[in-house]
């Protein structure tokens, strides 16, 4: 029906701006978690905060899902790549659960007191209002789109989201009351949501791949 035909059209030239939309994004994501976590483990190091440390390697785990998903909206066709994509998301998820119970266990078992790191709270705290907004900004696009990895992205971003406040309201509470062991504990409860996701992300059940499946409806009928 010609009618299909003119907003099929109509719509390509979107599907392109929401693909370049979400490079921008990764791009935004990746060089932040860059930044962070050179001052994370840099502040980590000099206050001996095993939170610290941790919080900054857990932003090179997500400059790696970042960067798989820029890699992929830099091919002619995506589409063709979301699974394969989707599986690197996925690992990157359950490494990132490794590591945080890991690290998690150790701060306990060991009873680490880190020392108090202005940089490190001022740096959680910025991460606390910055990350959601990528977040929420890849996890529209990448909606609308039908791209699972970018919804897929979008979350892992959120999960670093709780990571900070966790890392924050450790370090906060830590220098406030000597509770040394908050944000252990709040980092084994993120590690369960990280493997949740990853599950989710290994067998391609972000929310986008039924979007996905219901713009390819529409365009059939």
């Amino acid at each position: 029906m010609p009618v299909l035909r003119v907003t099929a059209l109509a719509e390509a030239p979107r599907r392109e701006l929401l693909r370049r939309r979400i490079r921008w994004i990764v791009a935004a994501t990746i060089a932040y978690n860059l930044i962070e976590a050179v001052v994370a483990v840099t502040a980590g190091t000099i206050a001996s905060s095993a939170a610290l440390i941790g919080f900054g390697l857990d932003s090179t785990i997500e400059v790696l899902s970042a960067a798989a998903v820029a890699w992929q909206f830099t091919r002619r066709d995506p589409e063709r790549w979301e699974r394969g994509t989707l599986r690197v998301i996925a690992v990157a998820f359950f490494a990132l659960a490794t590591y945080v119970t890991v690290s998690s266990m150790t701060a306990l078992v060991l009873r680490s007191e880190p020392e108090i790191s202005p940089i490190g709270i001022v740096l959680t705290a910025v991460s606390v209002l910055v990350m959601p907004f990528l977040s929420l900004a890849e996890r529209r696009a990448g909606r609308e789109l039908g791209s699972a990895t970018a919804v897929a992205d979008s979350r892992q971003t959120l999960i670093c989201t709780y990571l900070s406040a966790a890392v924050l309201v450790g370090l906060l509470v830590n220098a406030a009351f000597g509770w040394w062991w908050a944000d252990a504990v709040a980092g084994l409860i993120i590690a369960v949501f990280a493997v949740r996701e990853g599950v989710e992300a290994w067998r391609g059940d972000a929310c986008a791949t039924s979007v996905g499946m219901l713009l390819e409806d529409e365009h059939d009928h």
